[in-house]
């Protein structure tokens, strides 16, 4: 019944159904991966975001290699801005509006110096590519708090005098006349002494986890519907010539039944009687 299925035609649809199959299990699992990095990044959120301020000593090895377990660690220093250090970073939108963040070079007491993310300005009106204000940071001895957030990449587009493609450290170091450290920058959380004005504060990262789950299920389940679509075409197939069949039976039985069937002999003609038999008749019935 289903011999077709070996043939070249359904052998293809087969094949497409596997590929698809298998396409559909590779989204899913990358779906998957997407939702453990987005679990393990809301973990680190939930676990760092708010926890006590660590002291630097303890952690400055971290700004020269950050454990991703410890990205956005609050760690508390106290030294001074660096204010002709300072830069904006180019392309960084927040909320869904186009700005700027501002970096600036921190030189702590101890001697060390980090990179310090100040917070987000919106882009000018004044004058195209530039915000209109970058307010100064404090003067003076201050005591920060601030979120380690790893190095990014080097990006392969240029920028103006005073301005950075990206926050990329080793890059930015380049630039300063002193070692900074080029493994971690500190986005800040708090000043003390605080000034105004201030570049906006970053809000907290999203903890949902999004919806890398379902769309993972879905390309899972239109896997399997591909087989189950290809069963159901190939039952319908095989019912389909099963009725063929039985037609193509019923007409070769009614063809031989008609061809043997026996045609009735034609009834014979009654013969007129001649009028010798008509007289004789005659006789016969008067009793001669």
């Amino acid at each position: 019944m289903y011999r077709f299925l070996f043939s070249s035609k359904w052998l293809g649809y087969f094949v497409l159904a596997v590929i698809f199959a298998t396409a559909c299990v590779f989204l899913g699992r990358w779906q998957m991966d997407r939702r453990a990095e987005t679990l393990a990044e809301i973990n680190r959120v939930v676990s760092n975001y708010s926890a006590t301020p660590v002291p630097f000593p303890q952690v400055k090895e971290q700004f020269t290699h950050l454990d991703p377990e410890r990205e956005w660690t609050q760690v508390e220093m106290r030294g001074t801005y660096d204010p002709d250090g300072q830069r904006v970073v180019r392309n960084r939108p927040l909320n869904g509006q186009p700005g700027y963040d501002v970096v600036v070079p921190f030189r702590l007491t101890t001697g060390e110096a980090v990179v310090i993310d100040r917070g987000w300005l919106p882009i000018g009106n004044n004058t195209p590519g530039r915000p209109d204000v970058v307010p100064s940071p404090p003067a003076g001895e201050v005591t920060i708090v601030a979120r380690l957030k790893p190095s990014e990449p080097r990006l392969d587009r240029g920028a103006v005098e005073g301005q950075l493609a990206s926050i990329d450290l080793p890059g930015f170091a380049e630039e300063l006349p002193y070692p900074v450290a080029t493994g971690a920058y500190g986005q800040l959380a708090s000043e003390t002494p605080a000034v105004q004005p201030m570049p906006a504060p970053f809000p907290k990262p999203a903890t949902e986890e999004g919806t890398h789950l379902s769309y993972s299920l879905q390309w899972f389940a239109f896997g399997v519907l591909m087989f189950v679509g290809f069963g159901y075409a190939a039952r319908q197939q095989a019912r389909n010539a099963a009725i063929d069949a039985e037609d193509e039976e019923d007409d070769t039985t009614i063809a031989a039944a008609g061809s043997t069937k026996r045609r009735a002999p034609a009834p014979r003609k009654s013969k007129r009687r001649t009028s010798e038999e008509e007289e004789d008749a005659i006789l016969d019935a008067q009793g001669y």
